[in-house]
């Protein structure tokens, strides 16, 4: 068997890794990048996540057909493939195997593409392998048909008539809201008293309202007694009712990536969960052997993994001292209609966590942007620390949200006072304006 060494290899060809790979390419460093999957050159993000469901959003938002949602999709998840995949393999120091890696030691990884197999060797070793669906512990879901994860439902070249919808996470309520666009009729099954149980009660309540206005009905405190088929028809039991539908979506969360790469061979430790247990460098048992993205059991964000690059770089080269520990104030959106973003404590987190806190709410109605856009829908809210005037958390729940979120990050992050917003000079019609009025209390 042939072997090959490398002063990096990374598996996986994921938002951290592929960075990884590039910018020590470009410094004279010898690359090996592994990736089982040659539809998944650029990783999870590019691919099968973030940007081809926003993009499908979009589409069905302009009116588009499902086929032609679909069509746009595919151009623009194969352009920034092929804008992944050209970055590396035109990089004279990066080798890419599209094949099955696998560890058979510390430091080794064997690569099987076909018949064709060679070990890689490498005393720094990234692994970028992401995450999986998780399948819900439901009786008859192994043999059913008609079930998908969220990747899956994405290739269904006909759109169902009516969806199930297992779950009411983000992404579960992403596609629900995605199909509703597309006039399927949608059920979310959830097993919970309501839905967004984390957020913030006036986004609770207008989330249920406006997905009901989209046609979506929610199940909620459901049990779910089995699946089956009638036909060739996904079928769910649920509280001793049948439910038939066209498809069924499981969204149930996301489990790291960790099987069937061989770490049963190395002195890599993982935990509960099946994440690698890494250290504030993202370097896990084995000295040299790093894990970033998803499969290290953080939040998961491209935009994280992206974090991770940075880390990771530093620790390598020397010239960084941002470690995990160093992170803080993670924003994120949920893209329903219209996005949900937040950032910090939500009001109840912080009287929780002992502040003495001071909030205002604002609906999205009461500002002048919202009716130039025509889209009068949602709410902002704030939480600040009475004492220090520190913004504590923010909700964005509008146009926009996903935008003017990353603002209150900034100031979270260098401790800027809620009063900066009050007496800050916006453009004007601006969503961003009402950051004014929001922090005018």
């Amino acid at each position: 068997m042939n072997t090959k060494q490398y002063d990096l290899i990374v598996l996986g060809f994921g938002k951290a890794g592929k960075t990884l790979a590039a910018k020590f390419g470009s410094m004279g460093k010898s690359v090996a990048m592994i990736e089982e999957n040659p539809l998944m050159y650029g990783g999870t993000c590019i691919n099968i996540a973030c940007i081809p469901t926003k993009t499908m959003i979009i589409a069905a938002s302009k009116g588009l057909s499902y086929e032609q949602v679909l069509n746009q999709r595919e151009v623009v998840t194969s352009r920034l493939r092929n804008k992944n995949f050209g970055m590396l393999d035109t990089n004279e120091h990066v080798d890419v195997y599209t094949g099955h890696g696998e560890f058979i030691s510390n430091k080794e990884i064997a690569v099987t593409a076909g018949e064709d197999k060679i070990v890689l060797c490498g005393e720094t070793i990234i692994i970028n392998t992401g995450a999986v669906a998780i399948k819900p512990n439901i009786d008859g879901i192994d043999t059913a048909t008609g079930f998908y994860n969220s990747t899956e439902i994405q290739q269904l070249s006909s759109q169902p008539s009516t969806l199930g919808v297992i779950g009411a996470g983000p992404i579960g309520l992403e596609f629900a809201s995605l199909y509703a666009k597309l006039g399927t009729k949608v059920t979310v099954f959830n097993i919970e008293s309501g839905i967004l149980k984390r957020e913030e009660p006036i986004v609770q309540e207008l989330a249920n309202e406006y997905l009901t206005e989209q046609g979506i009905t929610i199940l909620n405190d459901v049990t779910l007694n089995s699946v089956s088929n009638d036909g060739n028809k996904p079928v769910i039991t649920a509280d001793g009712q049948n439910y038939t539908f066209d498809a069924v979506l499981y969204a149930t969360g996301r489990r790291p990536n960790t099987t069937n790469i061989g770490l049963e061979n190395t002195d890599i430790t993982t935990n509960e969960r099946g994440a690698i247990v890494v250290n504030d460098t993202c370097e896990s048992s084995v000295p040299g052997v790093y894990a970033v993205g998803d499969v290290n059991g953080g939040p998961q964000f491209t935009y994280i993994s992206l974090d991770d690059f940075r880390i990771v770089f530093g620790a390598l080269t020397g010239n960084g001292h941002y470690t995990l520990k160093d992170r803080k104030n993670i924003p994120y959106t949920t893209f329903l209609t219209p996005p949900l973003a937040r950032v910090g404590l939500t009001e109840e987190d912080a009287i929780n966590k002992g502040y003495t806190v001071k909030t205002k709410e604002m609906l999205v109605a009461t500002m002048p942007r919202a009716h130039v856009n025509d889209n009068l829908k949602g709410a902002f809210k704030i939480v600040v620390d009475a004492e220090s005037n520190l913004i504590l958390g923010a909700t964005l729940y509008s146009q926009s949200a996903e935008e003017l979120i990353n603002m209150i990050k900034v100031a979270m992050d260098n401790n800027i006072p809620y009063t900066y917003f009050k007496n800050q000079i916006f453009t004007h019609p601006t969503m961003a304006e009402n950051l004014n009025d929001l922090c005018n209390f």
